[in-house]
């Protein structure tokens, strides 16, 4: 609150334009006045989050196990994972829109690729933080690759997968908004990018508060299914 109404009296006082800088006050009215069109925006970047959030953090879990399972397979693609997480996304999305087009497609692919590779590091390294000693009695009782993989490399894994996904859950609206920037018709980035080339500065605040929100709440899902999926023992 301190923030924001310094923030309101120094646009005040030292006359800023509105266009440059809206007060705290004028971006609440904006968000109000123009609700019904950023609700419109925010819907298909929702949309466009979701998928990516799922599908990245999907494909990087099924290849984490098979890196573990398979030091062979690990050796041979997870330089070229790296490899592409050192592209900047930005250089990246109008490729992948040129290859699948302005759709929903292209914003899904680019959410994915953001949230890709955060979590299939945090991953591996969950499912191979399982003890020697542990790993050691596993062999000595017989236990099959399927014993200890759901018994011990999975529950062990889990803070890791957590920690990942609470961070895809922020990137995969970054992605989603790029997505939107390099070709789209609708969603909160092309709301962004419309709002800036048109001086419309008190929504283009409005637009960024909803897209942090948006941020916000899939952090909050994530944080919260941790609750229920990871167990910590106090002793």
């Amino acid at each position: 609150m301190a923030l924001v109404l310094m923030w309101e009296a120094g646009v005040r006082i030292f006359g800023v334009p509105s266009y440059i800088a809206p007060t705290p006050s004028d971006i609440a009215k904006t968000l109000v006045s123009d609700f019904p069109l950023l609700m419109r925006n925010f819907w298909p970047t929702l949309f466009e989050s979701l998928l990516g959030f799922a599908t990245g953090n999907l494909a990087a879990v099924l290849i984490a196990i098979a890196f573990v399972h398979n030091k062979t397979i690990e050796k041979a693609f997870f330089p070229i994972a790296v490899f592409i997480n050192t592209v900047p996304i930005l250089a990246i999305a109008p490729i992948l829109v040129l290859i699948f087009g302005g759709g929903l497609t292209a914003k899904v692919v680019i959410a994915a690729l953001i949230c890709f590779f955060p979590t299939l590091v945090n991953m591996v390294r969950g499912l191979e933080s399982v003890s020697p000693q542990l790993m050691e009695l596993a062999r000595i009782l017989s236990a099959s690759k399927r014993e200890v993989f759901w018994k011990m490399r999975l529950p062990s894994s889990m803070p890791f997968l957590f920690a990942a996904l609470k961070i895809a859950a922020t990137t995969s609206v970054i992605g989603a908004i790029v997505g939107e920037w390099v070709g789209a018709d609708k969603g909160l980035g092309t709301l962004i990018i419309d709002a800036t080339f048109n001086f419309r500065s008190a929504q283009l605040y409005a637009t960024v508060l909803m897209s942090s929100g948006l941020s916000v709440v899939m952090f909050a899902a994530v944080a919260i299914a941790e609750r229920f999926f990871v167990r910590w023992e106090h002793k």
